[in-house]
């Protein structure tokens, strides 16, 4: 631990080195504290583009970013390789599986899991897109069942294999069903000569009546429309009941052959946000007051997707632009505790919504402006760009975006294992 003029400097410990928790530590750096990032992974993850690796749009290399990079020049900063395991408040200790760490603040920005609203044969057969390691998983398993659907000559089992299912109709769920129609029908169509492509069968599957519920009614219409014109078979009020991964059965009681389910229909907090034994709301995320503190716990804060923060009557949503917000309202409430100065109440101010369908194709909104089709895509691309991390990357991605666009043409179909 530093100190200055035999002073202890106060040690901020930051669990989670997503949107919210980078932001936190880069806020700290250089100042006169001690920060210390604790996450399981040595990567910042840019979940936005997990589609993207999914369905050979990019690497993975190209979403991820060393943690340790974001503070090579910042002495004060270090990174703490483990999973948090749990915590002793009392102590202001976390329990890690790499040593306990005590702090003098505790952000807590954990994240979201995905959540399969308690259907078992769901989890254990589909696959979530939550992960860098869950993005790669679909990406080989996507690639598999073209390259066994080209040796299949039973029809009825070509035509299982062909069908792909993404349920969700948020931005993540409509985002895959795009890129997967591009992937199959103007990219694989070039190169499986053997193989009609016409069989393939992509839906989109929404429980409720609508997609990207955060989106007006217009944008809302255009982007079903836009799905179905790239071939995705959208199903509205259609709820999934059970998969066993080899057929998927609908509430209506019709049963889908397929063995390829990918799960985007919901989120919920990380599984250690429990262990902190305070007040949850229904999908795990911890209660937190106006100032982004836990309850009885002035010293720990939460936020992003673990947090449950209510404005105006509802949670907010579980997205990138809540994470780092509250993370600047979290750096500036711990320097004015240190201070003995007053704390900022939260409160999150809408920066619009966007969601991408395809080359060439996105939605967004932010107030009454509304956009669709080109100028909304390449809005998309800017914004997404200027949050990735480091210059190597956005040079490599954007080359990438650009080539694909005008060649239909995507490197990233490699089969690991």
């Amino acid at each position: 631990m530093s100190t200055v003029n035999n002073v202890k400097r106060p040690h901020i410990v930051v669990v989670g080195a997503g949107f919210g928790g980078a932001k936190v530590a880069q806020s700290f750096a250089d100042k006169n504290v001690d920060v210390t990032v604790v996450d399981r992974h040595n990567f910042h993850l840019f979940q936005p583009l997990l589609y993207q690796v999914s369905t050979a749009c990019l690497s993975p290399e190209e979403i991820a970013y060393p943690i340790r990079a974001f503070f090579r020049k910042h002495k004060n900063v270090n990174f703490h390789l483990g999973e948090v395991e749990d915590f002793d408040l009392d102590n202001k200790t976390i329990i890690t599986t790499t040593g306990n760490i005590t702090y003098d603040y505790l952000v807590m920005a954990a994240g979201a899991t995905t959540n399969f609203f308690g259907m078992k044969t769901v989890e254990e057969n589909s696959f979530a897109m939550k992960t860098l390691d869950e993005s790669i998983i679909i990406r080989n398993h996507v690639l598999n069942m073209v390259e066994a659907a080209s040796r299949e000559t039973d029809s009825e089992k070509r035509k299982q294999l062909l069908t792909f299912v993404c349920v969700g109709g948020g931005p993540t769920g409509v985002e895959e069903a795009g890129s997967l129609s591009e992937l199959m029908y103007n990219v694989m169509r070039q190169e499986y000569h053997n193989l009609d492509l016409n069989e393939v069968d992509i839906k989109l599957i929404e429980a409720t009546d609508k997609v990207l519920p955060m989106m007006p009614e217009s944008l809302r219409d255009s982007t079903v429309k836009t799905l179905r014109r790239k071939k995705v078979d959208v199903r509205l009020e259609t709820q999934v009941m059970d998969y066993d991964g080899n057929f998927l059965t609908f509430k209506s009681g019709e049963v889908v052959p397929t063995k390829t389910v990918i799960w985007a229909a919901g989120v919920k907090a990380v599984p250690i946000a429990a262990k902190m034994g305070v007040e949850m709301d229904r999908a795990g995320r911890v209660i937190i007051n106006e100032y982004l503190q836990l309850p009885n716990r002035p010293e720990v804060f939460a936020i992003g997707d673990m947090a449950h923060f209510l404005q105006d009557g509802r949670p907010l949503a579980t997205i990138a632009p809540v994470a780092t917000q509250q993370a600047a309202v979290c750096v500036n409430n711990i320097f004015s505790d240190m201070s003995g100065q007053p704390m900022k109440t939260f409160h999150y101010e809408d920066v619009g919504s966007m969601a991408t369908i395809g080359r060439g194709d996105a939605v967004m909104c932010k107030g009454s402006m509304k956009f669709d089709g080109f100028i909304a895509w390449f809005a998309w691309m800017l914004i997404h760009l200027l949050r990735l991390a480091g210059f190597h990357t956005n040079v490599t991605v954007v080359l990438k975006w650009i080539w694909n666009y005008f060649s239909d043409t995507r490197l990233g179909r490699i089969i690991t294992r």
